[in-house]
């Protein structure tokens, strides 16, 4: 079974609410980036603006602007990161091509409430967790339990935890990962990294 650990940054806790940010990253190092060009900027608030908006690194690198041009949707391969910038239909089938490389799919994500029914949603073009691909769990493994288990405390306790903190307490310096919080696919590094320590 392939684990992929993951995070998507969106419009706020709330019903309806739309994707901005997609990262994925594999046990070996394999990794998708996608920025969502339809998300509803009506809902993003001043701190969405101040921490999210401003760590999407395609849009504010220029990808964005070229994909807008050519009025179609983007996508680029380097540094072994597959980004995707577009709608959320081109994203998900660029998701879906690049998931065909694993087998069967464990997705883990922390505190995944709100960013696993947005991933479901991605893949199954607006279905249900039994819509999606037989090789896909429809569960998805949720760290903060991992990290409540590993401290002795209650599930609320650790989701206020630091998770920069827990990685740079627990986990080696050559497994430490440096980028900005709120860029998905540097979240979905963190997590890989704190379960790779706490879990396996």
């Amino acid at each position: 079974m392939s684990l992929l650990f993951f995070d998507m940054e969106f419009t706020g806790l709330r019903q309806n609410t739309t994707p901005i940010s997609l990262g994925i990253v594999s046990e070996d190092g394999k990794r998708f980036y996608a920025e969502f060009t339809d998300y509803n900027e009506s809902q993003c608030d001043k701190w969405i603006k101040e921490n999210v908006i401003k760590h999407m690194s395609l849009k504010n690198r220029g990808l964005g602007a070229w994909a807008d041009e050519l009025e179609i949707n983007g996508e680029i391969i380097e540094d072994g990161i597959f980004n995707v910038y577009g709608n959320e239909r081109f994203i998900s089938d660029n998701l879906k091509i690049w998931l065909e490389d694993f087998d069967t799919i464990q997705f883990v994500s922390d505190v995944c409430h709100y960013d696993f029914v947005l991933l479901v949603d991605l893949l199954t073009n607006g279905g249900t967790a039994l819509d999606l691909p037989r090789n896909i769990s429809a569960v998805c493994h949720d760290l903060n339990m991992d990290i409540a288990q590993h401290f002795h405390m209650s599930d609320h306790e650790a989701f206020g935890m630091s998770r920069e903190q827990i990685m740079n307490d627990l986990c080696r310096p050559e497994d430490i990962v440096t980028g900005d919080k709120h860029n998905s696919l540097y979240d979905a590094e963190v997590i890989r990294a704190i379960y790779q320590e706490i879990v396996r």
